[in-house]
């Protein structure tokens, strides 16, 4: 598969040609933790952090920066910003500028209602003058790259052109759709024909986010849009072998899968990771429910795995359910998509793990 050369501006991938690949940002996941593990599987291209949050009073926030800071991955971390008054989004700028990263990311796609109503996020895709002044503003303040991540719309697309015009306009060097309305939230279908569309219609490149559910599916939503990448968000969470399973579609060759033996190694390795000294036990068993939320749903198509996991009060009750389920057939295959009718509920746990920079207590498939 041979997308469009890469702009030299941009970071190089892991593989020369290869379309690129790039973790999303995920609130209250895509920290240093997660991103040190999934790299330890096989890492995207690009990393986007969770979204530093911009008003008067803010100031980038020190958990964030720690991804930045201390990311031992060896690939690109982008700064992904929220917020609509341009003075402290260009303040913001200024200080995160003094760190490594490899550019600026806008958030125009966070459809939770408590962003939206702020006019942040996917509320601002109602106002494209807004946007303009915006982008203006963050072309001025960014003297090397600066990307936007977008959803179709508010409520619908009527001013999808107009919005891909600006990022014409103000050179935006990358853009990332999800290919959905922020209304739509990610109940719908994906609308690639749109993803495809705005494709033929920006001078960068376009990465293709939405539903990108195993390296079969994201090779499909390549050949579909035409776009030169794709960004993976919760199927990542399930399944962080994910990444460099689509550089093995993208080149040709076999992809490896993967078995629940390995998977359960991967349930330790993530529970370490993201030990924080002082944290009850059963809050950190909580906070690793909603990762195995996603995991449950390529263990068994009867959700047997998500009902016992769900109900582990404890480390060891935790556990043992894994122990149960991933290793009395260790080497059977974890599927590579998730099984039809097996939904990650998330809101059954604590409700501040985040994707896109919204609450994945939306989230139903």
């Amino acid at each position: 598969m041979k997308p469009d050369p890469v702009p030299a501006s941009l970071p190089a991938g892991h593989v020369a040609g290869l379309p690129l690949t790039a973790l999303a940002p995920m609130q209250d996941v895509t920290d240093l933790a997660f991103m040190s593990v999934v790299s330890h599987y096989g890492a995207p291209d690009f990393f986007f952090t969770e979204f530093f949050r911009v008003h008067a009073q803010s100031h980038p926030e020190k958990h964030i920066l720690r991804s930045i800071e201390e990311n031992a991955t060896g690939r690109p971390v982008f700064a992904q910003l929220i917020g609509e008054d341009i003075t402290h989004l260009t303040r913001t700028v200024a200080d995160l500028l003094r760190h490594p990263v490899a550019g600026i990311d806008l958030n125009l796609g966070c459809p939770a209602p408590k962003v939206y109503k702020k006019n942040v996020g996917g509320g601002l895709l109602r106002d494209p003058d807004r946007i303009d002044e915006i982008l203006g503003a963050l072309r001025a303040a960014v003297p090397g790259l600066l990307t936007v991540k977008m959803r179709l719309g508010f409520d619908d697309t009527v001013n999808f052109d107009r919005i891909l015009e600006l990022v014409n306009s103000h050179r935006v060097d990358l853009l990332t759709i999800h290919g959905r309305t922020v209304k739509e939230m990610y109940r719908s279908e994906v609308h690639y024909d749109a993803i495809a569309h705005a494709v033929t219609r920006v001078r960068c490149p376009v990465l293709a986010n939405g539903n990108v559910t195993s390296a079969s599916r994201a090779a499909a939503i390549l050949r579909e849009t035409g776009a030169a990448g794709v960004m993976i968000g919760r199927h990542a969470i399930r399944n962080p072998w994910i990444f460099r399973q689509c550089r093995q579609q993208f080149a040709g060759q076999p992809v490896t899968p993967v078995t629940l033996g390995d998977v359960r190694e991967y349930v330790g390795r993530l529970y370490r990771a993201t030990t924080i000294p002082g944290l009850a036990e059963r809050l950190h068993v909580n906070k690793m429910k909603k990762y195995l939320n996603f995991v449950g749903q390529s263990v068994d198509p009867a959700g047997a795995f998500l009902h016992d996991m769900r109900r582990a009060e404890s480390e060891a009750a935790l556990f043992e359910v894994c122990d149960r389920h991933l290793l009395a057939d260790p080497n059977r295959t974890f599927s590579p998509e998730p099984f039809a009718g097996v939904i990650a509920r998330p809101n059954c746990e604590t409700p501040s793990l985040l994707t896109d920079g919204c609450s994945l207590d939306t989230i139903t498939a």
